[in-house]
């Protein structure tokens, strides 16, 4: 086509989804990443699928890229714009169209943010298992596009465990609508396991459906600090045998994070008493709350025993769970304690996750010596998290050398490069360290079998 991509937009779409030029609001430019900002070609909010299919059609037509836009909350770069290309943002497709408590499901656009999701459930009293940190504003889309965990991961497993149906639009505007709500339903290909993770790189989630959970009425935490990650390992092995499914948590805590947030922040609560060389914070849930906190008590005094655990405490009230979660929560706060940072979302095996802890923190440290890098994770589902400031750097943080390290590191350790937010821009060239050539293989085929103009999300995953 001839004309000019921003006035083909402008003249073949409804007006009242299309923003150009200056007036895109700079919220827009980019996600959380950290990439440089850039102003995408237009801004366009459908309001329903069918005005996704209406954009992708003319954008495959034209030859326009897309790049489709959640809450923005992901730290790869998949939601980062792409200079010359549009960005699709879900954020209008909102409606909580249903809950159904005889199903258990919940039937939602791809807009709706992840913490009104949760309450919609709440109310209808069930449960959306899927809880994320940034919950308030990451949306369904893109939970569902990147696959992500969080906290309890442990008990319900990954985005997609929680998935029965979507609708989809495809790259040249095709409507592929398949919102089943059974949980048996092994009629042909389950296509839907091919959008959620692919980070919009296959098509563009519109609607799901959310499979619920009946809704636990009771919850406790318990703060433990664990003679070395030994000991923490024991302590998961015990929790998994004696609390069974009511273990929603397992959050272990290195030195490096817990004593760093404590002391950077003074108005954090601090339960525990000494250092340990490493924090465990244990949340059980259930139905039976007499049951299920006498089995953690018998779990904890089985450990602090054995000497596993060096001292323990169990939450009495709603108040001191708010207190045990307050530090592994204070993660909000990086950028107001550390500047500029390069974060890590990876995982390793449970059993070699201590020693390479250990290799991370020192290798970084005889690089950098002012280096200030901070560990902690979910552990019981593999998922590391590391973040790293170097003060001496300043705003100039070294952040290709850093991740060149951690990368070769988790590599060696039979790790993968992302456990959680996907590969975005930022972790492309690393995707060989954790897929095999036959698998990236696989992946392009895939990519080019459903996106043969390459419009969608371009230069995200494989590139």
């Amino acid at each position: 086509m001839d004309m000019q991509p921003e006035r083909l937009l402008g003249q073949r779409l409804d007006p009242a989804i299309v923003t150009l030029a200056e007036a895109i609001p700079e919220r827009a430019w980019h996600d959380w990443s950290g990439a440089p900002p850039v102003r995408p070609l237009a801004w366009i909010r459908p309001r329903s699928t069918e005005e996704v299919a209406a954009v992708l059609t003319l954008c495959s037509e034209a030859g326009i890229g897309v790049v489709p836009q959640g809450g923005l909350t992901g730290l790869a770069g998949g939601a980062h714009p792409v200079a010359g290309a549009v960005a699709l943002s879900l954020e209008r497709m909102n409606r909580i169209e249903e809950i159904d408590p005889a199903m258990a499901t919940m039937t939602v656009g791809s807009g709706v943010v992840l913490q009104a999701a949760q309450s919609a459930a709440e109310e209808a009293g069930l449960f959306l298992a899927v809880d994320l940190g940034a919950r308030g504003s990451c949306t369904i889309g893109g939970v569902l596009s990147t696959n992500a965990g969080g906290n309890r991961v442990i008990r319900y497993g990954m985005a997609r465990e929680h998935v029965l149906g979507l609708e989809v639009v495809l790259a040249d505007g095709t409507i592929v609508t398949s919102l089943n709500k059974m949980l048996k339903n092994n009629a042909g290909y389950d296509s839907k396991q091919l959008f959620i993770g692919s980070e919009g790189t296959l098509g563009v989630v519109t609607r799901a459906v959310l499979r619920l959970q009946p809704r636990p009425t009771f919850s406790t935490s318990a703060l433990c600090g664990c003679r070395d990650f030994d000991a923490a390992l024991a302590l998961l092995r015990a929790a998994r045998a004696g609390l069974g499914p009511s273990l929603t948590s397992f959050e272990v805590m290195w030195p490096s994070f817990y004593e760093f947030m404590a002391g950077s922040l003074p108005s954090l609560p601090r339960p525990l008493s000494g250092r340990h060389a490493i924090t465990v914070l244990i949340e059980v849930s259930g139905f039976d709350a007499e049951h299920e906190a006498a089995r953690l008590e018998a779990v904890l005094g089985a450990m602090l025993e054995e000497g596993h655990v060096e001292d323990a405490l169990l939450a009495a009230s709603g108040k001191d769970v708010a207190d045990f979660w307050a530090i592994r929560e204070s993660v909000a706060e990086y950028s107001k304690i550390m500047g500029p940072i390069t974060a890590f979302d990876v995982g390793v095996p449970a059993h070699v996750t201590g020693p390479v802890v250990e290799r991370l923190e020192a290798g970084l440290k005889s690089r950098w010596p002012d280096v200030i890098a901070l560990s902690y994770g979910h552990i019981g589902d593999s998922n590391l998290h590391l973040v790293v400031n170097v003060p001496s750097a300043g705003q100039e943080q070294p952040a290709a050398e850093i991740s060149a390290f951690v990368y070769d590191t988790v590599r060696e350790a039979g790790g993968t490069i992302s456990a959680e937010h996907g590969i975005g821009t930022l972790k492309r060239k690393y995707l060989p360290y954790t897929r095999s050539p036959q698998e990236l293989d696989l992946m392009r085929r895939m990519k080019l079998a459903l996106d043969p103009k390459g419009i969608l999300n371009p230069g995200k995953v494989l590139g």
